[in-house]
């Protein structure tokens, strides 16, 4: 079982300039990819695989001047870029995403491979693959980034994946770590959830977990979120010149702290979302049920398409899984047209004509009264005892 963490760095300023420039090569090396693939096109020639393109690439560094540079950094760096750039194409070709374009120094996010087999942890620094090229000791230690989060990763075990990226405040690295799974089968209850946008979700144990939207400090920054956007549009406006709008220092520092504040509320959101599907976890079902939203749809509905976007129903979702994954859980999935709230759950029947705004099901049939979301819960969990 992989087990995958992110921890934030603390690099100073000699290490903060090498991370951004071993970012930039691997911007560099994923754009020269595409141009080489689209080129191989235009002239006719097929697809060339990732390595062919990095026998090609070690032979430019090594005879044309303009590609020496990238000796600077790490080879694992530019032979990651062209994998990366490689698999781009391959998911257009599958139809799993759309056609890979350049990234651009402002508009993409910074970042790099590094070496499983090289990183090392430590309780309170990862050393990362030649970020200096000299020998001396006192240059090594360039080599060693600080963490912000000590003892975090375990040091010794084998790494999967790690990465480098920066979000526009901080550096942060994510690896994956290969830990021993559980072999423990839960035998309490399975469990139905019910996501929405009053509560967050209703679980078929009568357990009810809020929106953190609705809560004061949420909406306090919400607040402040909202004056500093005015203020930033106010000042480009007041320094617009002609067709085109000049970014000064003061709008730089706004923007800085607009992004903070988004963060913040980023991080609260996710952090709600970690401890209530850690909570149902923790209980141990042997099942979970979740009905397969179409959050899409739910999205086009202009009211409502703020709340669903804030509730993070995904991010729900994929907690949820792998959660349940490490539990050794049954994670089931409802099929979007199961009729879980417009079923009455005592007698069966399906009431076809009812509204968002009734929040409490009356069945017009055997007269249950109950909770739409409650019922719904019920209903999924029932679902998931039969499938």
């Amino acid at each position: 079982m992989i087990k995958t963490f992110k921890v934030m760095l603390c690099p100073n300023n000699k290490q903060g300039t090498k991370l951004f420039a071993c970012a930039g090569a691997a911007r560099f090396v994923y754009n020269w990819t595409l141009w080489y693939q689209q080129t191989n096109y235009e002239l006719g020639y097929s697809f060339t695989g990732d390595a062919e393109i990095r026998r090609l690439l070690t032979a430019l560094k090594k005879e044309n001047p303009r590609f020496q540079w990238l000796n600077q950094y790490s080879n694992n760096i530019a032979k990651q870029a062209v994998k990366d750039a490689c698999e781009a194409y391959h998911r257009f070709f599958k139809g799993l995403a759309k056609y890979p374009k350049f990234k651009k120094k402002r508009r993409s996010k910074p970042g790099f491979y590094a070496d499983p087999v090289k990183i090392r942890f430590t309780e309170t620094h990862v050393k990362l693959e030649k970020l200096t090229d000299s020998r001396k000791s006192n240059r090594q230690t360039l080599n060693w980034v600080k963490l912000a989060e000590p003892g975090r990763v375990s040091a010794g075990a084998k790494y999967v994946n790690p990465r480098v990226t920066f979000d526009g405040l901080n550096w942060w690295i994510s690896v994956g770590v290969e830990c021993e799974g559980t072999a423990e089968q839960p035998h309490n209850p399975g469990i139905g959830i019910d996501l929405g946008i009053k509560n967050l979700a209703v679980c078929s144990d009568g357990a009810v977990y809020g929106n953190i939207n609705k809560t004061a400090n949420v909406r306090k920054i919400k607040k402040q979120k909202c004056r500093l956007q005015r203020g930033v549009s106010r000042k480009y406006l007041k320094n617009k010149k002609r067709e085109s709008y000049c970014k000064t220092r003061s709008i730089i520092k706004s923007e800085q702290k607009l992004l903070k504040i988004n963060r913040r509320l980023t991080n609260i959101r996710h952090n709600h979302l970690h401890q209530v599907t850690s909570e149902i976890v923790s209980r141990k079902p042997r099942f979970v049920v979740l009905e397969d939203l179409n959050v899409g749809g739910m999205m086009k509905n202009s009211h409502l398409s703020q709340a669903v976007q804030e509730q993070g129903f995904y991010e729900f979702y994929r907690q949820m899984q792998y959660k349940c994954g490490w539990g050794n859980i049954r994670f089931i999935t409802a099929d979007r047209f199961f009729q879980s709230s417009r079923m009455c759950s005592c007698c069966g029947h399906v009431k076809k004509d009812l509204k968002l705004s009734e929040r409490t099901y009356i069945c017009p049939v055997c007269g249950n009264s109950i909770d739409r979301d409650f019922q719904a819960s019920i209903n999924l969990m029932r679902y998931g005892m039969t499938n």
